[in-house]
């Protein structure tokens, strides 16, 4: 993909397939990073019998979300035998076929949290090229592979140390490949070419606390923002160069899960080891405050690692002990608050105006946001689910503990 204006760079970082049909899920959230699918023939019922193309063992563990391109589907995973690797594999997506897979980089399995994976950094692909990274000791490795599997270049942008693990996600921008690395010491935010991997940009984070969030970029009153949570604050910058654009201090020290921005707003959820959700107004330069730009705000049931979502005027999230909430987005009124299960690591994915619910256990509830809890169906799975959904081409990739499902 060539240099273009950031509207069409945007458009093509969002993987249209054809216009109003069908989409690639090209990178972490899908063609927007937030988690929301432009299709309407989605699926709302399944099992492990019913509307399933097609399940397929998966040789390498991991937490990694599937990514679609085309009839293209590219997955991570790591082996943890007698000499640990980690993988990229490549699938058909009509069938689920295994057309090849690569270890990208030979090295001892880092520690980490009971709840992460040696493979947690979901892929990206500009269409061209697919891009990973990984941790290699010490450093974070970033990998560029053409869909034929050739290794195109690496690089280590980095040095990254959490007793936590790993997990990042690259986002493409324009020419660019964009990489957080949030951890205990030398934090930073850098962009890299994707053509060969040089650096254009690195961008110090000055508290230097360990984060696992993945960007998301928008065109917001003119300015582009490339925003997220973690280290510390929330805060915002300009993807073509690293500067700051804003910075909002605290709420607590750490994050995992991912900005969404609706209705003029971006909203964050979780926080370590204070809890928090709140709607932010991102039109501020310098230092913003509570004050000035935080809209509404509550100090409980928040989600930490499962990504919250963005439907017509709701926000809603699910914590990781299994409550989940509907907030009114502009006011942040509490339409409903529930149990829905026993624990959430996956994050929510919408499409048709339905939000999706994954449990550790594989349990899907399908709900209709609203000012009441309407669950739309309830689908079952044998294995246990903790990597995000993806949706593409009128199907849903479904990553479990040993299988990939495509559910159609």
């Amino acid at each position: 993909m060539q240099t273009r204006s950031v509207v069409c760079g945007l458009l093509v970082w969002c993987g249209f397939v054809s216009l109003g049909q069908t989409e690639n899920w090209p990178g972490w959230r899908g063609p927007r990073g937030d988690g929301s699918s432009g299709e309407t023939k989605v699926p709302v019922t399944w099992s492990e019998t019913e509307h399933v193309a097609w399940k397929v063992k998966i040789p390498y563990g991991g937490h990694s979300s599937p990514v679609v391109f085309g009839n293209r589907v590219f997955l991570i995973g790591a082996n943890t035998g007698d000499q640990p690797s980690r993988v990229l594999m490549c699938l058909d997506f009509a069938t689920g076929k295994l057309l090849w897979e690569k270890v990208v980089v030979e090295t001892p399995l880092e520690k980490k949290h009971h709840l992460n994976s040696w493979a947690s950094g979901t892929p990206v692909t500009d269409g061209e090229k697919v891009y990973v990274s990984f941790l290699d000791q010490k450093d974070m490795l970033v990998a560029a592979y053409d869909f034929d599997g050739k290794l195109l270049w690496q690089t280590r942008p980095g040095v990254f140390k959490s007793v936590h693990g790993f997990c990042s996600s690259p986002v493409v921008f324009k020419d660019l490949l964009i990489v957080n690395g949030d951890h205990d010491g030398e934090s930073y935010l850098t962009a890299l070419k994707r053509t060969n991997g040089e650096t254009v940009w690195k961008t110090p984070r000055e508290y230097k606390t360990r984060s696992y969030c993945t960007p998301i970029i928008r065109e917001i009153d003119g300015r582009t923002q490339m925003m997220l949570s973690g280290s510390k604050c929330v805060a915002s910058y300009d993807p073509h160069t690293g500067k700051q654009i804003w910075m909002l201090d605290g709420p607590t020290e750490q994050f995992v899960a991912s900005l969404v921005y609706n209705k003029g707003l971006i909203f964050m959820t979780g926080g370590f080891p204070d809890h928090h959700v709140m709607a932010i107004d991102p039109r501020g330069s310098g230092k913003i405050t509570n004050e000035s730009h935080v809209k509404w705000h509550y100090t409980k049931n928040d989600s930490y690692v499962p990504s919250p979502i963005a439907c017509g005027d709701y926000f809603l999230i699910v914590s990781d002990k299994g409550v989940g909430t509907c907030y009114d987005a502009v006011s942040g009124a509490i339409q409903w608050q529930e149990k829905l299960g026993t624990h959430y690591s996956a994050s929510l994915v919408t499409a048709n105006g339905l939000v999706y619910f994954l449990d550790d256990q594989g349990l899907m509830k399908v709900i209709k946001p609203g000012p009441k809890l309407e669950v739309v169906a309830e689908n079952n799975l044998d294995e246990d689910t903790f990597a995000s959904p993806a949706i593409s081409q009128g199907r849903m990739l479904i990553r479990g503990t040993d299988s990939l499902y495509c559910i159609e």
